[in-house]
């Protein structure tokens, strides 16, 4: 199974708790810094319709959530048998 990938900015409060999450629940992850890599910053706003929001989470099944609160995270992580 592919990996998750994690677009965020170490600015973001949102992507700090992401980070947060995933790592303390030992949830490997590619993380991508739009703020170092313009490519990655035109990826998030093509996934999210125009809109810069982040994080964005990619999983592997290709689904992504935007900004996803800890619940909506682990939800997804345990329908993915990830978590």
């Amino acid at each position: 199974m592919a990996e998750i990938t994690m677009y965020g900015a170490d600015w973001c409060g949102d992507c700090r708790r992401s980070k947060r999450f995933l790592d303390s629940n030992s949830v490997a992850y590619n993380y991508i810094d739009v703020e170092t890599d313009t490519s990655a910053s035109d990826k998030v706003i093509e996934i999210n319709g125009g809109m810069r929001s982040i994080p964005v989470i990619v999983f592997p099944d290709g689904t992504h959530l935007t900004e996803p609160s800890d619940n909506a995270l682990k939800e997804k992580l345990e329908a993915l048998k990830l978590l």
